[in-house]
Protein backbone atom coordinates (compact mmCIF):
# COMPACT_ATOMS: atom_id res chain seq x y z
CA UNK A 1 0.00 0.00 0.00
CA UNK A 2 1.37 3.40 -0.87
CA UNK A 3 2.31 5.82 1.88
CA UNK A 4 -0.54 8.19 1.03
CA UNK A 5 -3.13 5.41 0.93
CA UNK A 6 -1.87 4.05 4.25
CA UNK A 7 -2.14 7.52 5.84
CA UNK A 8 -5.70 7.89 4.51
CA UNK A 9 -6.61 4.47 5.90
CA UNK A 10 -5.11 5.37 9.28
CA UNK A 11 -6.99 8.65 9.26
CA UNK A 12 -10.22 6.76 8.55
CA UNK A 13 -9.54 4.52 11.55
CA UNK A 14 -8.99 7.59 13.73
CA UNK A 15 -12.19 9.18 12.46
CA UNK A 16 -14.12 6.03 13.30
CA UNK A 17 -12.65 5.95 16.79
CA UNK A 18 -13.49 9.62 17.21
CA UNK A 19 -17.11 8.90 16.43
CA UNK A 20 -16.97 10.77 13.13
CA UNK A 21 -18.17 7.67 11.34
CA UNK A 22 -21.03 5.42 12.38
CA UNK A 23 -20.12 2.38 14.43
CA UNK A 24 -22.16 -0.32 16.05
CA UNK A 25 -22.09 -0.28 19.87
CA UNK A 26 -21.98 -4.09 19.82
CA UNK A 27 -18.71 -3.96 17.84
CA UNK A 28 -17.14 -1.06 19.72
CA UNK A 29 -13.70 -1.87 21.11
CA UNK A 30 -13.04 -1.45 24.83
CA UNK A 31 -11.80 2.05 25.71
CA UNK A 32 -8.13 1.16 26.11
CA UNK A 33 -7.98 -0.94 22.96
CA UNK A 34 -9.15 2.17 21.06
CA UNK A 35 -6.61 4.31 22.94
CA UNK A 36 -3.87 1.79 22.05
CA UNK A 37 -4.83 2.21 18.38
CA UNK A 38 -4.57 5.97 18.83
CA UNK A 39 -1.03 5.63 20.19
CA UNK A 40 -0.04 3.56 17.16
CA UNK A 41 -1.65 6.07 14.79
CA UNK A 42 0.13 8.99 16.44
CA UNK A 43 3.38 7.43 15.24
CA UNK A 44 2.11 7.98 11.69
CA UNK A 45 1.02 11.61 12.18
CA UNK A 46 3.87 13.09 14.24
CA UNK A 47 7.35 13.99 12.99
CA UNK A 48 10.39 13.83 15.23
CA UNK A 49 13.71 15.58 14.58
CA UNK A 50 16.50 13.23 13.39
CA UNK A 51 18.35 13.50 16.73
CA UNK A 52 15.38 11.78 18.43
CA UNK A 53 16.65 8.51 16.94
CA UNK A 54 19.95 6.77 17.68
CA UNK A 55 20.15 5.72 14.01
CA UNK A 56 18.16 5.78 10.77
CA UNK A 57 16.66 2.39 11.64
CA UNK A 58 16.30 2.77 15.42
CA UNK A 59 12.84 1.85 16.72
CA UNK A 60 10.01 4.22 17.48
CA UNK A 61 9.43 3.56 21.18
CA UNK A 62 5.89 3.79 22.52
CA UNK A 63 5.98 3.61 26.31
CA UNK A 64 3.58 3.58 29.22
CA UNK A 65 4.43 5.40 32.44
CA UNK A 66 2.70 4.06 35.56
CA UNK A 67 0.02 1.39 35.56
CA UNK A 68 -0.48 -0.27 32.17
CA UNK A 69 -4.20 -0.02 31.30
CA UNK A 70 -3.65 -1.60 27.85
CA UNK A 71 -2.78 -5.12 28.92
CA UNK A 72 -1.31 -6.81 25.86
CA UNK A 73 -3.39 -4.79 23.35
CA UNK A 74 -0.74 -2.12 22.70
CA UNK A 75 1.96 -4.72 22.03
CA UNK A 76 -0.39 -6.64 19.71
CA UNK A 77 -1.32 -3.51 17.75
CA UNK A 78 2.27 -2.42 17.05
CA UNK A 79 3.72 -5.91 16.48
CA UNK A 80 5.40 -5.98 13.06
CA UNK A 81 4.53 -2.35 12.28
CA UNK A 82 7.00 0.28 11.04
CA UNK A 83 7.19 4.01 10.53
CA UNK A 84 9.40 4.30 7.49
CA UNK A 85 12.58 2.42 8.41
CA UNK A 86 11.74 2.45 12.13
CA UNK A 87 10.12 -0.63 13.72
CA UNK A 88 7.72 0.07 16.60
CA UNK A 89 8.32 -1.32 20.08
CA UNK A 90 6.57 -0.94 23.44
CA UNK A 91 8.20 -0.29 26.82
CA UNK A 92 6.85 0.09 30.35
CA UNK A 93 8.24 2.53 32.94
CA UNK A 94 7.28 2.82 36.59
CA UNK A 95 9.08 6.14 37.15
CA UNK A 96 9.90 9.09 34.87
CA UNK A 97 13.59 8.76 35.80
CA UNK A 98 13.64 5.48 33.80
CA UNK A 99 12.46 7.14 30.57
CA UNK A 100 15.38 7.10 28.16
CA UNK A 101 14.97 6.96 24.37
CA UNK A 102 11.23 7.17 23.96
CA UNK A 103 9.07 8.79 21.28
CA UNK A 104 5.50 8.44 22.53
CA UNK A 105 4.85 8.30 26.27
CA UNK A 106 1.39 7.48 27.60
CA UNK A 107 1.09 8.83 31.14
CA UNK A 108 -1.43 6.72 33.03
CA UNK A 109 -3.98 8.14 35.45
CA UNK A 110 -2.05 6.47 38.27
CA UNK A 111 0.49 9.30 37.76
CA UNK A 112 -2.01 12.15 38.23
CA UNK A 113 -0.43 13.45 41.45
CA UNK A 114 3.05 13.47 39.86
CA UNK A 115 2.03 14.97 36.49
CA UNK A 116 3.69 18.39 37.04
CA UNK A 117 6.99 16.72 38.01
CA UNK A 118 6.79 14.32 35.06
CA UNK A 119 6.24 17.14 32.58
CA UNK A 120 9.12 19.11 34.10
CA UNK A 121 11.43 16.08 33.81
CA UNK A 122 10.47 15.65 30.13
CA UNK A 123 10.67 19.36 29.20
CA UNK A 124 12.59 19.93 25.96
CA UNK A 125 12.87 16.23 25.12
CA UNK A 126 11.54 14.97 21.78
CA UNK A 127 8.80 12.89 23.45
CA UNK A 128 5.13 13.08 22.48
CA UNK A 129 3.26 13.00 25.79
CA UNK A 130 -0.21 11.47 25.77
CA UNK A 131 -2.60 10.91 28.66
CA UNK A 132 -6.21 10.53 29.60
CA UNK A 133 -5.87 12.44 32.86
CA UNK A 134 -8.70 14.99 32.93
CA UNK A 135 -7.50 18.37 31.64
CA UNK A 136 -3.94 17.15 31.05
CA UNK A 137 -3.53 19.00 27.74
CA UNK A 138 -4.31 22.24 29.54
CA UNK A 139 -1.36 21.58 31.87
CA UNK A 140 1.21 20.69 29.19
CA UNK A 141 0.54 17.12 28.03
CA UNK A 142 0.59 17.22 24.22
CA UNK A 143 -2.41 14.98 23.55
CA UNK A 144 -5.24 14.30 26.00
CA UNK A 145 -7.52 11.39 25.06
CA UNK A 146 -10.92 12.40 26.38
CA UNK A 147 -13.88 10.02 26.59
CA UNK A 148 -17.03 12.01 25.71
CA UNK A 149 -20.36 10.41 24.95
CA UNK A 150 -18.66 7.01 24.52
CA UNK A 151 -16.25 8.34 21.91
CA UNK A 152 -12.58 9.08 22.31
CA UNK A 153 -11.81 12.70 21.44
CA UNK A 154 -8.45 14.45 21.29
CA UNK A 155 -7.39 17.68 22.89
CA UNK A 156 -4.00 18.74 21.52
CA UNK A 157 -1.60 21.23 23.04
CA UNK A 158 0.33 21.96 19.85
CA UNK A 159 2.45 24.62 21.57
CA UNK A 160 3.81 21.97 23.95
CA UNK A 161 4.57 19.67 21.00
CA UNK A 162 6.41 22.40 19.10
CA UNK A 163 8.39 23.34 22.23
CA UNK A 164 9.68 19.76 22.27
CA UNK A 165 10.67 19.85 18.59
CA UNK A 166 7.72 17.77 17.36
CA UNK A 167 5.46 18.46 14.40
CA UNK A 168 1.90 17.18 14.52
CA UNK A 169 0.31 16.66 11.12
CA UNK A 170 -2.42 19.09 10.14
CA UNK A 171 -4.55 16.01 9.33
CA UNK A 172 -4.47 15.09 13.03
CA UNK A 173 -4.87 18.66 14.24
CA UNK A 174 -8.08 19.06 12.21
CA UNK A 175 -9.64 16.18 14.19
CA UNK A 176 -8.81 17.65 17.59
CA UNK A 177 -9.74 20.46 19.89
CA UNK A 178 -6.65 22.66 20.18
CA UNK A 179 -5.89 23.84 23.73
CA UNK A 180 -3.08 25.66 25.53
CA UNK A 181 -1.21 28.78 24.43
CA UNK A 182 -2.26 30.16 21.05
CA UNK A 183 -5.23 27.77 20.94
Amino acid sequence: MSSILRRIALLAVLCGALGLAPCSPAKAAPEYRVKAAFLFNFSQFVSWPPQAFASATAPVVIAVLGRNPFGSDLIAIVRGERVGEHPLIVRQYSDVSEVDRCHILFIDRSETARLPQILEALRGRNILTVSDIDGSAQTGVMIDLVNRDHHIRMEINNGAARASGLTISSDLLRLARIVGPKA
